[in-house]
């Protein structure tokens, strides 16, 4: 081929891309070479493929048969799901005849379990009954009531013997004595019965007797605990009291503290102040004091300067009238040339006077400087001193503002925390009086429910023991029997007291003396006419008994 020169086994060898592109183009523009293309017939076409895609086509087809057969068993399973010939069909009518046959016990077991509820319901029921009934029968009132009954069950068989009695004396005439003996064998296994039926009596007597005192030591008891209960309950609200107490005092006494510690406090700044001042005082007096020092010692060099000038004036004079009288001896002495030794003199000691006025001068003005400079530096180191001092104060009046204002936020904090703390202490009592408050309300509301279910229930036993007293007495009567203690017990009002109903209940008033018995009711018609009179409910009735028309 045309690239078999340039490209063999690896990399070209290295052409200009134009050249690459150059050759390309003449290469596709170029037409195939007939003698170097080989034509292959279809059916090695096809065996090179086949040869080539064989593997593929073997997974294909593992694949392809494996899903026809899962396909041919699903159609197999849906075919056959519903034969009952087969063993799984058989197998699944087995287990749907059990399964109805399971629900079928099951329905038969909730039935008798439901049977066996409502018995057992029945039976707790009669039990239940049973137990109010005879719970109902041991009450001190049905106790009372069956005692009035037994009483007057004595009272029958009492008129019946004395009967008997009258009837035996009024027979025993003509009756034989065998038959005396039988009615005095009867008697006296009558007399037997009626003292083991007497003993039978003491003996229940006494078994209610106890129970009665076991229930009032119970009682006693439990007052017992109620009273300890309430005594601990007000020795922790002492205690509470007390502690709060102790709480106040303790709050009164740090507050007295800051009080004292705020004055205090106050005082060493008011001593501290007035030291300062002290201070400063005594700072201005010593330099007052220097400022005079230094006035007098100007003033007494000034003194000393003008005494000095005035000795060296005096000095002078003294020298020239030396000089002219010498000059005036030497001028009589020797009269030549006397004008210019004179004169010469005379000008000498005007230059040496006049060099010492310049170097006095010069030593004045030095001095006056100095002391012009001393002056300005003492002037300028007060000003220095006064601008520091000034500028000290200033720094303790920012210092002492600043502490002041920074112990005011502390007291207002203080007061402020004080204020909020009060605020919270308030807020906790209202909440303890608003809980306390409503926890008496609801105290009061149980005890006037629990005093308004009391009273439900004493009306309905009331109720109850009028019914079964009516009815008792009832068939006491239609026997003949003496009603007189029934009536009695079955009177209204539970105690069995001589005294008024109160709430349902008739209490007993004892007299005040070593006897102890009961008061008796003095309550008869006449009285109640009286009562009526003095106690009248309603107000129209008072006005139409006492004549007023409007």
């Amino acid at each position: 081929m045309a690239t078999a020169s340039v490209i063999q086994y690896g990399r070209r060898r290295g052409s200009s891309k134009t050249m690459h592109a150059v050759e390309g183009k003449k290469e596709l523009m170029q037409p195939p070479d007939l003698r170097q293309v080989t034509i292959l017939p279809k059916t090695e076409w096809l065996r090179i493929q086949g040869c080539l895609n064989q593997s593929n086509e073997y997974n294909e087809s593992l694949k392809k048969a494996s899903q026809e057969r899962e396909a041919m068993h699903l159609r197999s399973k849906e075919v056959v799901k519903f034969w009952s010939n087969t063993i799984a069909g058989q197998r699944q009518k087995k287990l749907q005849a059990k399964k109805i046959r399971e629900e079928l016990e099951e329905e038969e077991r909730k039935q008798i379990d439901i049977e066996e509820a409502k018995y057992q319901e029945q039976k707790r029921k009669a039990a239940i009954e049973k137990a109010r009934c005879q719970q109902y029968y041991q009450t001190d009132r049905v106790k009372g009531f069956h005692s009035a009954l037994l009483l007057t069950e004595v009272l029958k068989e009492r008129e019946a013997q004395i009967e008997l009695k009258q009837r035996k004396e009024d027979t025993s005439k003509y009756v034989n004595m065998e038959i005396l003996a039988i009615m005095k064998r009867k008697e006296n296994e009558a007399i037997e019965q009626e003292q083991q039926k007497a003993l039978q009596r003491q003996l229940d007597n006494q078994a209610t007797a106890e129970q009665l005192k076991l229930q009032a030591k119970e009682h006693e008891l439990d007052r017992e605990r109620k009273r300890l209960e309430d005594k601990k309950e007000a020795d922790e609200l002492q205690r509470l009291k007390e502690l709060f107490l102790q709480e106040q005092g303790m709050q009164k006494q740090q507050k007295e503290e800051e009080k004292r510690n705020i004055m205090k406090a106050h005082m060493e700044h008011l001593s501290n102040r007035d030291i300062i001042r002290t201070i400063e005082s005594q700072k201005q007096e010593m330099e007052e004091e220097r400022r005079k020092l230094f006035a007098n010692a100007k003033q007494k060099m000034a003194k000393l300067r003008k005494d000095k000038e005035e000795e060296i004036y005096r000095e002078v004079q003294m020298h020239r009238e030396r000089v002219l009288n010498k000059l005036a001896a030497q001028q009589k002495e020797q009269k030549n040339n006397e004008e210019e030794i004179i004169a010469k003199a005379v000008a000498q000691q005007d230059a040496r006077l006049a060099q010492q006025q310049n170097e006095k001068e010069a030593r004045r003005m030095t001095m006056l400087n100095a002391i012009a400079s001393h002056r300005e530096a003492m002037r300028q180191e007060q000003e220095q001193k006064e601008r520091e001092d000034n500028q000290k104060a200033l720094d303790m009046l920012y210092a002492k503002k600043e502490a002041d204002r920074i112990f005011l936020e502390k007291q207002h904090l203080k007061a402020q925390k004080m204020k909020e703390d009060g605020r919270t202490l308030q807020d906790l009592h209202v909440n303890q009086m608003a809980e306390k408050q409503t926890k008496e309300q609801q105290i009061r509301k149980q005890q006037h429910d629990f005093e308004t279910e009391n009273a439900e229930l004493i009306a309905l036993e009331e109720k109850q023991f009028q019914q079964y007293a009516k009815k008792v007495i009832n068939t006491a009567t239609e026997a003949n029997r003496n009603t007189y203690p029934l009536c009695k017990a079955s009177r209204e009002g539970i105690g069995g007291g001589l005294g008024p109903i109160f709430g349902g209940v008739r209490p007993s008033y004892l007299v005040q003396d070593d006897t102890g018995v009961q008061l008796p009711s003095y309550v008869g018609t006449r009285s109640q006419d009286v009562k009526e009179l003095s106690e009248t409910c309603d107000i129209q009735q008072s006005k139409k008994r006492l004549g007023f028309t409007w």
